[in-house]
């Protein structure tokens, strides 16, 4: 069993929307992230959540406004709300969770008329 699953990817229209998900396989970590990668760049930081004592997040400022990630601890889940989407948007979207360094495989968003 893979310790992170993503899933929600897909073909979009610009001004479009998306969810995303990234399920664990049982455990949990305070902290998750989302990264992307388009294609011929380098991974980018996307979004934090930790959720210690309440929940924070933070964006990089390409996506403020437009997405938002929450977790669902009892499903062991982190999701990405993608909104207003907008083709310098695709790319393969990685969560990662740092505590026990485990990514996930991917999933490929492509925003496209």
């Amino acid at each position: 069993q893979v310790p992170l699953a993503e899933s929600g990817g897909g073909l979009v229209q610009p001004g479009g929307s998306l969810r995303l998900s990234c399920t664990t396989s049982g455990w949990r970590d305070n902290v998750m992230h989302w990264y992307r990668q388009a294609p011929g760049k380098q991974r980018e930081w996307v979004a934090t959540i930790t959720s210690d004592r309440g929940e924070t997040t933070t964006y990089t400022d390409a996506v403020k406004g437009r997405f938002t990630m929450s977790i669902d601890n009892i499903k062991n889940t982190a999701y990405l709300q993608m909104n207003n989407l907008k083709p310098e948007d695709t790319g393969v979207y990685i969560c990662y969770a740092p505590t026990w360094n485990y990514w996930g495989q991917g999933t490929q968003v492509t925003v496209s008329a």
